[in-house]
């Protein structure tokens, strides 16, 4: 049986049909990509408060408002630790007003993966150069729909030339 890597997160989708706020990756699997905004809960932080900060942090924007969409997994190969495949499981916010300016770069700290954001063309962003979360956020954007079907990619490469 094969063991997964589990990771949790919260992430937000900020744009419309013809754009979206995404990260410049420095870490994880989706190192040197696009990636959405969010991340990983602190200890007994609850989720709201968790995407609050995350989309702060990463991209200079203060959500105002945002709706919970659902939740979906992404399984794919990865070499981490000891494992061999992963599963990261995400929260997905619709953030539908912000305060601030997108921040092309952020300050850097421990734990911090983001070298900032921008506002990408949603015809830009593709498997090659973003994170499957990216991925399901255009799907979003373009459909209105959020499909909380999980994902397997069956390949997965982490790039190791940034395509931003």
């Amino acid at each position: 049986m094969t063991s997964y890597h589990r990771a949790f997160g919260v992430y937000g989708i900020i744009g419309d049909q013809h754009a979206l706020v995404v990260t410049k990756k420095f870490g994880g699997p989706y190192t040197n990509r696009y990636d959405l905004p969010g991340g990983s809960l602190e200890d007994g932080e609850a989720l709201i408060d968790a995407i609050r900060r995350e989309v702060q942090e990463e991209t200079g924007l203060v959500p105002i408002e945002l709706t919970q969409l659902g939740v979906t997994s992404f399984r794919y190969p990865w070499q981490f630790e000891q494992w061999r495949m992963n599963q990261h499981i995400a929260v997905f916010y619709r953030i539908t007003q912000t305060k601030g300016r997108v921040a092309k770069q952020v300050a850097n700290f421990e734990g911090q993966d983001s070298h900032g954001a921008s506002r990408v063309p949603l015809s830009a962003l593709t498997i090659t150069n973003a994170s499957p979360l990216v991925l399901k956020a255009k799907s979003v954007l373009l459909s209105g729909q959020f499909d909380p079907t999980d994902q397997t990619y069956n390949d997965w490469t982490v790039l190791d030339r940034a395509v931003y």
